[in-house]
């Protein structure tokens, strides 16, 4: 079963959002996830990577100070919390579950592991 992501929308520059993504109860706990994100006409670009334990996360340099990955088991999701946003983070985001560990090496999995993404639009 593939995630799901909610919580996009449009915001100005500076604001926040909050993303959220309801993985497979199944093997949410079991696996890394990964937030990746596409720009309008460009190719996806991973954003950030958690654990299954969630304790440990890494992030792309562009996002780095300004976004946090998270993830709650009890409830079988990720989240991002975006903050201080900027124009080039306009993008469509997926969550993705990423049984390959590829998000410690800053990659992103086969977009079969993908949802259908949320839309975010940063735009005064």
């Amino acid at each position: 079963v593939q995630p799901v992501e909610s919580g996009g929308g449009m915001v100005q520059p500076g604001g926040s959002l909050r993303l959220s993504c309801a993985a497979s109860q199944l093997s949410f706990d079991h696996y890394g996830m990964s937030w990746v994100r596409q720009p309008p006409g460009k190719e996806p670009e991973w954003v950030a990577g958690i654990n299954a334990g969630g304790d440990t996360t890494v992030y792309a340099d562009s996002v780095k100070g300004r976004f946090t990955i998270s993830r709650d088991t009890a409830k079988n999701e990720l989240y991002l919390q975006m903050s201080n946003l900027k124009p080039e983070d306009t993008a469509r985001y997926f969550c993705a579950q990423d049984p390959f560990e590829y998000w410690r090496r800053g990659l992103f999995p086969p977009n079969a592991y993908w949802g259908q993404g949320t839309e975010v639009i940063v735009s005064s």
